[in-house]
């Protein structure tokens, strides 16, 4: 081990990625062990990001100069969370300021198609966001709900299905989207097929059974696809809770042609853990990917939690996915108002920054936890097999492509734990502290 460093959030301490720097010491503590294996390896991480939503974007428009060049540092820079990966939504979401489309209502042949919405706010974000990071940057898309004239219930909101006569069209629609943000410098690298499509919502949403996302997948998104040479854009399926991921992705690829045609199964995290139910889908499917795609602290549900509350919440179900073997994190909203919008149905929540209401930002401790992984873990890493002498203690090890290791370590209980931790007979010996997070950086 070399040029060990230790870099902790404790905000009881008021630390906020502190650093010091440790020795290796000869081993004499057997029990409080946390061993590294770099030579057994795991998945690679593709990175970390956050969603470019309407909500976001327009946050962004009315805040001040300084704070706009704070939020894309603090997002994107060196000095910031180094995010690697965005999320969009094709047509509107919850944290639009309204329904829209990209068509007329009705138009059968897409002449219409018109993204100059989108060029409002959203992708002059995403280009900012870019040219501050100094590279292209991964996009994911997805779509919350078609143009009313293509469901079964003749709305954009409360569910309803995709009509059978318009799968391909349907699957039109996306090339053309792509296309369109082609012609703006953005490429895009990942769709899913639809967000939550199992949640009949008051707001922008669609229902597809397993079977018909995989024959929509199959036989109209890939060929589509191919045909308009971005037969390299990946295609992942599900793009909803953990708990019934294994089950849609049996289910999904179980249609001739779909387990060809999707690259992985995307996930969120609003029923639970379910750490499992991942480790399920890449024992049975070993050649796919898994992707953590939303997950946000919401008004709703967590409204009275605390900041470290919060912020707990993130790094355990990162670590818990990361460990299970998940390749990538798009948070939710990268920004949203004071009042945790806009939202156009009132479903607010929180963003790892806020506005002030005052043209300025405020960090959530959400945020520095966010970057204890985000900074550390680059993309391209592989995460490495770890072992922990304590359930007390959540961990895991990753190998960045210098060579660099980083190890990140919570712990949400109300004691110090200490820790020793060791790589081929080598160790360092350190506390993480109650209700704290920490990463061991070295070579």
């Amino acid at each position: 081990m070399r040029e060990i460093r230790a870099v902790t959030t404790d905000a009881a301490k008021g630390q906020y990625w502190a650093e010091e720097s440790l020795s290796a010491v000869p081993q004499e503590d057997f029990i409080h062990v946390v061993n590294v294996y770099p030579e057994l390896k795991e998945q690679r991480i593709e990175g970390f990001g956050g969603a470019f939503t309407e909500a976001a974007a327009v946050s962004f428009a009315g805040l001040s100069d300084q704070a706009k060049e704070t939020f894309l540092e603090g997002y994107f820079g060196e000095t910031g969370l180094r995010y690697s990966l965005g999320r969009l939504h094709m047509n509107s979401c919850d944290f639009a300021l309204g329904n829209y489309t990209y068509v007329k209502e009705g138009d059968q042949t897409l002449e219409s198609f018109d993204i100059s919405h989108d060029r409002e706010h959203i992708l002059p974000l995403v280009k900012a966001a870019a040219q501050r990071r100094g590279k292209e940057l991964g996009l994911l898309v997805s779509p919350w709900s078609p143009p009313a004239y293509m469901k079964t219930n003749g709305e954009m909101n409360h569910g309803g299905k995709l009509k059978e006569e318009c799968y391909g069209l349907w699957a039109r629609y996306y090339v053309r989207y792509l296309k369109e943000l082609q012609k703006e410098g953005i490429l895009v690298r990942y769709l899913t097929v639809q967000n939550e499509p199992e949640a009949v919502q008051s707001w922008d949403s669609c229902i597809y059974t397993g079977s018909e996302e995989g024959r929509f997948a199959a036989q109209y998104l890939s060929p589509a696809l191919k045909e308009a040479g971005l037969g390299d854009v990946e295609i992942f399926l599900w793009d909803h809770n953990k708990e019934n991921m294994y089950d849609r992705a049996r289910e999904s690829f179980s249609v001739p042609g779909c387990r060809e045609a999707a690259s992985g199964v995307a996930m969120h995290w609003y029923t639970g853990d379910h750490f499992d139910a991942i480790r399920a889908v890449k024992k049975a499917y070993p050649e796919k990917r898994v992707f953590f795609t939303e997950g946000c602290v919401e008004y709703s549900r967590f409204g009275d939690f605390g900041e470290v509350q919060k912020a707990q919440m993130y790094a355990h179900d990162l670590l818990g996915n990361l460990k299970a073997g998940t390749e990538a994190f798009f948070d939710w909203n990268l920004l949203l108002d004071e009042k945790g919008g806009p939202n156009h149905v009132g479903n607010f929540c929180a963003a790892p920054m806020m506005c002030d209401g005052q043209g300025g930002l405020e960090r959530q401790l959400s945020y520095y936890y966010i970057g204890q992984f985000s900074r550390h873990i680059q993309p391209g890493a592989v995460q490495v097999a770890s072992t922990c002498y304590t359930d007390a203690l959540e961990a895991a090890g990753f190998e960045n492509p210098d060579g660099s290791r980083a190890v990140v370590l919570l712990n949400r209980g109300e004691k110090a734990l200490p820790v020793y931790l060791r790589e081929r007979g080598e160790g360092v010996f350190f506390s993480v502290e109650a209700h704290s997070i920490k990463t061991l950086l070295y070579e």
